[in-house]
């Protein structure tokens, strides 16, 4: 080898290991900037409350501001993509729930890859959807908005945070097993959804727990039931709709993602904050009474999850022709 092939070679050698240095350094300092849990939604609503709630103990676990940024519209979609185009860096983390399983049977096409343009972080938690009403509804159970939807066809309205989300496909499974019509009408967000029920304006919303749990407590909503198979161990004086609607179930749940690509120890770091904050008093006491089971687990066992959840809604989605509207 002559001396100027060898000198070459050095010198690409310590290209690389510089380069491998500095990728590793970085990974080792991460984070040194804030960082952005980004909700799909408007504010307001179970997602914004788990992102705060989270953000908070995120700031204090991470040592860095973490900032809650909203990006609503199209079923979550926006928000998604916003996240899947961002830097693979571990400073721009999804906020996902139900929709993003769900999204890929519902559109006809994603403006990115559901199953390959994001990395599984942590599934925080899993809880029942609620159905409520006005504290002033005529309708105190069930079996009064079933009666009331077959004597008013097509007339009694639902509301939700948007095509493809838990509270859209509760309404269409409910409609489908109890054999009754209903318009659904979409939002940007849990919170403009509820401000239309609160007002009269949308008859009944199938919210998350986490969403609906402070309006019920103050008397301004009327729960008439959850959306598990039985009843909550949060919200046991509820029923479940199964009770009156045999075989219905619906669960909504909020999990962590950051895009493609982002350096595994960076993966690790966040898994491993989400998770210690997940599991504090603070964190519990705030999403438990209002029925959300943390799991706080593996990035793999979210990945499993939302798979399999996938799957199972696909089914759902083609067997009920249900579109996006």
């Amino acid at each position: 080898m002559n001396r100027r092939i060898h000198s070459s070679l050095v010198r690409l050698a310590a290209i690389a290991a510089a380069g491998l240095f500095a990728a590793t350094a970085a990974v080792a300092a991460y984070p040194d900037k804030p960082l952005r849990l980004i909700v799909p939604f408007a504010p307001g609503g179970g997602t914004d409350l788990i992102a705060r709630t989270l953000g908070v103990g995120l700031t204090k676990e991470l040592g860095q501001t973490v900032i809650v940024d909203n990006k609503p519209g199209a079923g979550t979609i926006i928000g998604t993509d916003a996240v899947a185009k961002s830097a693979p860096d571990g400073y721009t983390v999804l906020v996902a729930t139900f929709a993003h399983a769900v999204n890929p049977s519902m559109q006809e096409k994603l403006p990115y890859a559901w199953d390959k343009s994001f990395a599984p972080v942590i599934l925080i938690g899993r809880g029942p959807n609620v159905l409520v009403v006005r504290a002033d509804s005529p309708y105190k159970s069930v079996k009064d908005v079933i009666a009331a939807a077959k004597a008013n066809s097509g007339k009694l309205t639902y509301a939700s945070f948007g095509n493809g989300t838990s509270a859209h496909l509760a309404g269409e499974m409910f409609t489908n097993l109890a054999k009754v019509r209903m318009t659904h009408v979409p939002y940007k967000g849990a919170g403009p959804a509820m401000t239309d029920v609160l007002g009269g304006q949308v008859d009944m919303m199938f919210g998350t727990a986490a969403g609906v749990a402070a309006f019920v407590a103050e008397g301004k909503l009327r729960a008439i039931g959850v959306t598990t198979p039985a009843r909550s161990a949060a919200l046991k004086d509820i029923p479940a709709i199964a009770e009156t609607v045999p075989g219905y179930q619906v669960e909504s749940w909020y999990a962590l993602y950051v895009p493609a690509g982002t350096p595994p120890d960076v993966i690790t770091k966040l898994n491993a904050a989400a998770k210690k904050v997940a599991q504090t008093d603070e964190f519990r006491q705030r999403v438990e009474p209002e029925g959300l089971v943390i799991t706080a687990g593996a990035p793999g066992e979210l990945d499993a999850y939302v798979r399999a959840e996938e799957a199972r809604w696909r089914k759902v989605v083609r067997e009920n022709n249900v579109k996006a509207d």
